[in-house]
């Protein structure tokens, strides 16, 4: 897949992504909905901006990157 998210965008999914997890870290042992979906939102948001790639944005055609990079 071509590459859509920009550095800026990359960072802030990494960060947010980690703080995700963190959060519910002290919470893994107890299996709930809101726990699963708070860990797989903040997967979803490393895997991403580690890839730089995101599905939706290819979907909707949207891209954070600057034209000419790489």
């Amino acid at each position: 897949m071509k590459k859509n998210i920009g550095s800026t965008d990359r960072l802030l999914r990494i960060i947010a992504g980690i703080a995700l997890v963190l959060l519910v870290a002290p919470d893994i042992h107890v299996i709930s909905w809101g726990t699963t979906l708070v860990l797989f939102a903040g997967s979803i948001l490393v895997i991403t901006g580690l890839f730089g790639v995101c599905p939706l944005y290819s979907l909707f055609g949207i891209s954070t990157r600057k034209k000419g990079t790489r």
